[in-house]
């Protein structure tokens, strides 16, 4: 009965088990204190890999300067935009997260392209951004006291206009993958209004960091994923034509002909030098009416014809039709 154990020895190895158990449990309660783990739905996998949002980065950070430099020159003080992030999201979430007061506007994105019947997307303007705008404009400084509380018809029509060239600007940071032309067709100041996207939906959100003077905030964009989706697979549709397109001999003809005939017609400012000379400065400043300078150079020696500050051909000088002409003698490669 020797491979029995006794109740002594059971408890003894219960208690080892449960120190290991302990400590690794506060070894793991203690990592997931210094990282924060991101939680993933297996049920909704993402649907832009991490190539696609890096397009979709390039598009909004050049987004940015341009919407940089427009709010600069608007407000007389410099402004800085700064694309923020880029997030995969459930629409519910975006929407939730809004508050009961906002500036939102549906937009059009304007795709040229017949297969594309929905390209909305919303564009979210923060209210200490709106008001500090606002604000300046109306000849203020900048600063506004913050308010729960709707915007009137005024700052309402105000905004529109601002918005909508703010929305324009898309068309130029969007023109080097697919031409769009985005319209701004809804201004809403009550975000539950909005339901032209789904709760369940996919949408990426684009947020966009706005620092004017002592106010910073952001600009939300929200594209649906379906949407961004169908006009992403047209610019690479584009670009995959493009390098599977094969080389034509006669059309790179004339192409090359085509370039060679602009700059056959292209006028250049030819100088025909009789000589060159040195002159001491004092000279220069006591020359007077019918003061003779030496060239040093013979009769008979040929002129020298430039192009810029190279010499391209000599000749002799001469007359033609009553005019000074030069017969050219040599022709110098360059």
């Amino acid at each position: 009965m020797a491979d029995i154990l006794s109740q002594s020895q059971i408890d003894e190895l219960l208690n080892s088990f449960s120190e290991v158990g302990t400590k690794a449990f506060e070894e793991i309660e203690a990592d997931e204190k210094g990282k924060k783990a991101k939680s993933y739905d297996f049920k909704t996998p993402k649907k832009f890999t991490k190539e696609k949002l890096k397009v979709i980065d390039g598009i909004f950070d050049n987004y940015s300067r341009l919407l940089s430099s427009y709010l600069t020159g608007l407000m007389r003080l410099y402004c800085k935009v700064n694309l923020l992030s880029i997030e995969e999201q459930k629409y519910y979430e975006f929407n939730n997260a809004l508050p009961d007061y906002v500036l939102i506007s549906l937009v059009d994105m304007g795709v040229n392209d017949e297969e594309i019947t929905d390209t909305s997307i919303l564009y979210q303007l923060s209210n200490p951004i709106a008001y500090s705008m606002m604000d300046r404009l109306m000849g203020g400084n900048g600063i506004f006291s913050e308010t729960k509380r709707d915007f009137t018809e005024i700052e309402i029509d105000l905004m529109r206009g601002i918005m909508s060239k703010m929305i324009s600007l898309l068309r130029d940071s969007w023109s080097s993958y697919i031409d769009i032309n985005p319209v701004m067709s809804e201004l809403e100041t009550n975000s539950r209004i909005m339901q032209s996207i789904s709760p369940d939906d996919v949408i990426i959100l684009v947020l966009l960091e706005v620092e004017i003077k002592d106010v910073k905030n952001t600009i939300s964009i929200c594209i649906p994923a379906l949407n961004l989706e169908e006009i992403m697979s047209k610019f690479s549709d584009r670009y995959s034509a493009r390098s599977n397109k094969r080389y034509d001999a006669n059309k790179e003809a004339e192409r090359r002909d085509e370039i060679m005939n602009g700059i056959r017609n292209t006028a250049l400012k030819i100088d025909a030098v009789l000589a060159e000379t040195q002159v001491d400065l004092y000279d220069i400043l006591t020359l007077q009416v019918n003061d003779v300078i030496p060239l040093n150079t013979p009769i008979d020696s040929n002129v020298t014809v430039k192009i810029g500050n190279n010499v391209w051909f000599d000749g002799k000088l001469g007359i033609k039709n009553n005019k000074k002409a030069v017969r050219i003698d040599n022709i110098y490669k360059n």
